[in-house]
């Protein structure tokens, strides 16, 4: 039997009516999902599809969706999670892409434009019902077989899918038991959708320790009201989100120690987590423990972490992303810094958390993966420096880079510096592209800390500037601060810069 299975079954077994799955009134117990998952399995044995064959399982946060990955699973197929918000074209280019024996489709739409069959809604209820909960446990996902399959975003072309195996995550589920000791106790957040890997932080080591996933769905956090309920009202213990989405949280009342005493543990991931963001947290929660942590989608999920308490805070204005797994191997292909005097460059990771590649793209997959010395290293993309002590520090992305004037220039870097200042609440700066597809300024969106006035915009523009002059040089500093309610978020809740990008060269 597939371990990761194994160990979910022996939970079950041994505490069948424990919570597993929480969103609001909804609850579903262990023993729920090891029968009903058994049932889909036993199905899809049934139907003899091509060994090894991967499925997509298209829906949303609920239930049903982790019975039918972990059924597909037993049943000895890769899932591929494809969110039911996508737009219709998604599944047609992933389809093309990872030609799939089946989608298990868990919504209401019929026709997604494609030839491959598809099992409706209305089919898996009967399933998970049923009296067939039979299967073949030889026939499970093996340990090197691909476990998951998650699809880039495409924004840039075709998506490409990410292929992790049963290996990859029980390397990540040991890490995380060790570095954030996930027990049968904990209750945990679980915000992200389920085609964004940040929710395998919650999924794998929470269903393998006995923990009860705690849904706030896409619903929930589409309204503003419901999900100041759904995160003030809450019983869970331990945080898991993008730092966007906490700081969206923190215009709630009551969202603080006084009122969720039980909320002590807070781990970020999917993007940089800023100084003002980690010291407003460690001021509402004073007691808790604040996780920065990094990793591509290619690395499984997390690869590095570091506990953020005030004396990390006083020491470094741009936060470390942490210390790299003992067991992975790096390289930092770049030159020395002059600022810093580190070595800063793209970072190059391997180890057993490294995906073997993308699903049927070998061009992609060798650009991206490189045999250095015997083994398989990542290109991250990013640009990492190092410290003598082994902290890694983040840059930004390789193609958030602009040159501007023959000054190079990283994006986030002057995000930075503009988060570091009293009242800049969030910004993301994009450059405006002139009619030879260079560079002309940097124009920076800024959501502020307060509310102003349109008549002081001025003032505050040059006050905001004038800071920067303080820090920084003068080519780092953006040539239009624009003042906006609310920065644009992914569905994976992120900043979208490369919406923002569109809208400002449209």
């Amino acid at each position: 039997m597939n371990k990761i299975i194994e160990k979910i079954t022996t939970t079950a077994l041994q505490s069948p009516d424990k919570i597993c799955y929480k969103n609001g009134t909804e609850t579903h117990t262990y023993q729920e999902l090891l029968q009903k998952s058994d049932r889909v399995a036993s199905f899809l044995q049934e139907k003899f599809l091509p060994a090894k064959s991967p499925l997509i399982i298209f829906g949303g946060q609920q239930f049903e969706m982790l019975v039918m990955f972990l059924g597909a699973i037993k049943a000895g197929h890769p899932y591929i999670p494809v969110d039911d918000g996508s737009d219709p074209s998604r599944v047609i280019q992933i389809n093309s892409v990872a030609k799939p024996a089946l989608i298990l489709n868990w919504s209401d739409i019929t026709d997604f434009g494609v030839d491959t069959p598809q099992i409706t809604k209305e089919e898996i209820e009967n399933i998970i019902t049923s009296d067939n909960n039979i299967y073949d446990s030889n026939r499970s996902v093996g340990p090197d077989d691909n476990f998951y399959i998650i699809f880039t975003s495409g924004t840039t072309g075709t998506p490409k899918g990410v292929q992790i195996s049963t290996n990859n995550i029980l390397d990540f589920v040991q890490w995380t038991n060790k570095e954030f000791n996930y027990t049968n106790e904990t209750n945990i957040l679980l915000q992200a959708p389920f085609s964004f890997d940040l929710s395998v932080f919650d999924i794998y080591p929470g269903l393998m320790d006995g923990v009860t996933l705690n849904v706030v769905d896409k619903d929930t956090t589409k309204n503003f009201g419901k999900l100041q309920e759904a995160i003030v009202n809450s019983d869970f213990n331990t945080w898991v989100s993008t730092p966007s989405f906490f700081e969206m949280c923190l215009l709630f009342g009551g969202f603080d120690e006084e009122h969720m005493p039980q909320l002590n543990k807070f781990i970020f991931c999917g993007e940089e987590l800023t100084h003002a963001t980690a010291q407003k947290l460690l001021k509402k929660f004073p007691h808790a423990e604040l996780y920065n942590t990094y990793g591509p989608t290619e690395n499984t999920v997390a690869i590095t972490s570091i506990l953020i308490d005030q004396a990390v805070l006083d020491k470094f204005d741009r936060l470390p992303i942490g210390y790299l797994k003992s067991n992975m191997d790096h390289k930092i292909i770049g030159s020395v810094d002059e600022k810093t005097g580190r070595l800063t460059g793209e970072l190059l990771v391997s180890g057993p958390d490294v995906s073997k590649g993308y699903l049927n793209n070998p061009t992609q997959t060798a650009k991206a993966f490189e045999e250095i010395d015997g083994k398989i290293f990542y290109h991250t993309g990013d640009m990492i420096s190092e410290n003598e002590d082994g902290l890694l520090f983040y840059h930004g992305r390789t193609d958030f880079q602009i040159k501007m004037h023959g000054y190079r220039i990283e994006l986030e870097e002057v995000d930075s510096m503009l988060g570091n200042l009293d009242q800049v609440k969030q910004s993301c700066t994009v450059p405006l592209y002139n009619n030879k597809k260079q560079v002309s300024k940097m124009i920076a969106c800024i959501v502020l800390e307060d509310e102003f006035n349109e008549d002081d915009e001025k003032k505050l523009a040059s006050d905001i500037k004038g800071s920067l002059r303080e820090t920084t040089m003068e080519y780092m500093i953006p040539n239009v601060l624009k003042f906006v309610e609310q920065l644009p978020i992914s569905k994976n809740g992120k900043i979208d810069r490369k919406t923002l990008i569109g809208e400002i060269n449209a």
